[in-house]
């Protein structure tokens, strides 16, 4: 059976600090591939804040390009919005029953995961498997803790927030995004700067 991590995101835009925690997971912490699952419509982000979901699912493409152990899963665009974990990873397993599928979060979100729509049940039939963003580790809550492993990971402080930023300064962020992805951005006039 497989080991595939799930990394789901808004992607807006994708960035190497999720290349660099999707490898590592290939690398070193047990998976046999990653897929990045494309949010079109994330239940904690607002639509108006993101880029044309098309066109955030093509960076992502473009991003793993050429990496046989990553790719782009765009299953979430044939669901309901907005998106929730729980409903993608049941449909996941009734395609894939021949993969064993985990999931890859930042400790940030696992504050919030008992917020999920049907945490138990990702509980129930997935490993969350997670990665450190700050250098205080976050405080773990009891009910998660026989579900979770904590992985070593190296902290990458960079996000698409201040990618935009960036971008909308009238910035390159040039090493911060793969450079196909960032001649992509530019050709379609993302993140525009602002007057």
């Amino acid at each position: 059976m497989k080991n595939t991590g799930l990394l789901f995101g808004s992607f807006n835009p994708i960035h190497l600090g999720h290349l660099i925690v999707a490898q590592y997971f290939i690398t070193r912490g047990g998976c046999d591939e990653v897929w990045l699952v494309v949010s079109p419509q994330n239940p904690f982000k607002r639509a108006v804040d993101l880029a044309p979901e098309q066109h955030r699912l093509a960076m992502a493409r473009l991003a793993v390009a050429g990496n046989a152990q990553l790719s782009v899963c765009d299953l979430e665009f044939s669901l309901p919005r907005p998106s929730y974990t729980s409903d993608t990873l049941g449909v996941l397993r009734s395609k894939h029953p021949d993969r064993k599928f985990s999931l890859l979060l930042g400790e940030d979100l696992l504050a919030q995961f008992t917020d999920w729509k049907d945490y138990g049940r990702i509980l129930t039939h997935h490993r969350l498997r997670v990665y450190p963003r700050t250098q205080a580790p976050a405080t773990l809550p009891e009910l998660l803790r026989p579900h979770v492993d904590i992985c070593e990971a190296p902290r990458i402080d960079i996000s698409s927030t201040l990618v935009r930023s960036l971008l909308r300064g009238g910035a390159l962020p040039r090493y911060l995004v793969p450079d196909n992805v960032l001649a992509y951005i530019t050709q379609h006039k993302l993140y525009p700067p602002k007057p």
